[in-house]
């Protein structure tokens, strides 16, 4: 069966979206910016920008635009906590205090950001391994489960593409399109992707600053994905992945 997916690329839905009737002209408050997590968990504190990232390199911006390569191939280093912290505030972190949209790092249609951050962690100094989820508002972690074989879970969740779970870290974002159709209903599909978009190429240019490579990947199987992360596929789903790890000597680039 076919059908005309280009729409999704062309910005004709504007046109068709009655504004008047969404959420935020109804007068109904906006959606939390972050999923709730269980009152009493345990939260692991990050470092942040106000401890001024010690142990971070400064790297020019062009040398680091540059430098951007797809790195499929990465060495068994872990990363620091201060470098996913790093990494995290780089890719969803708070420019400031929250308000009701809470400026970030990285743009987003109309403020809304409609994306979570969740992490498969295999090495990183300090963590257990498991799958966390990034709270931006408290600049934190929060362990969301640990299962068994996570190596292995994840590469099948990425139709057995082996490299995605060989980095220190996958990446994993979901989409919470309620925060977007607060604001623009029917719109907001194609602006949740572009936003997707804006948050991974951060991610390409802070992990130069640490001597670590990461690969986008969208080749992804939905269900499995959303089953390891624990969302429900429907109010939450999967949008983008991708594995980081330290450059090896004779990395894969593209």
């Amino acid at each position: 069966m076919r059908f005309d997916l280009k729409f999704f690329l062309k910005d004709t839905v504007r046109k068709m979206v009655d504004f008047s009737t969404t959420a935020q002209n109804r007068g109904l408050p906006a959606p939390p910016l972050e999923q709730p997590y269980p009152a009493g968990a345990a939260l692991v504190a990050l470092p942040g920008p106000g401890d001024g990232w010690p142990g971070i390199a400064p790297v020019p911006l062009a040398a680091a635009i540059a430098g951007r390569r797809s790195r499929r191939v990465f060495d068994d280093a872990p990363l620091s906590l201060e470098e996913l912290g790093f990494l995290l505030w780089a890719t969803q972190g708070l420019r400031k205090a929250p308000g009701a949209s809470g400026f970030r790092t990285v743009p987003s249609a109309g403020c809304r950001h409609a994306l979570e951050t969740y992490l498969a962690v295999f090495r990183v100094a300090g963590l257990e391994k498991g799958l966390y989820r990034y709270l931006p508002v408290e600049h934190a972690l929060v362990l969301e489960d640990a299962p068994e074989q996570l190596e292995a879970q994840v590469s099948r969740a990425a139709f057995d593409q082996r490299f995605v779970a060989r980095g220190a870290v996958t990446f994993f974002w979901t989409t919470v399109p309620e925060r977007m159709e607060w604001r623009y209903a029917e719109a907001s599909y194609k602006v949740i992707a572009l936003d997707a978009g804006h948050v991974c190429q951060n991610l390409y240019l802070a992990c130069e600053a640490v001597g670590a490579g990461t690969c986008a990947v969208a080749a992804y199987d939905q269900e499995a994905c959303d089953a390891l992360l624990g969302v429900d596929g429907e109010e939450e789903f999967t949008v983008y992945l991708a594995p980081v790890g330290k450059i090896a000597a004779k990395g894969e680039k593209s």
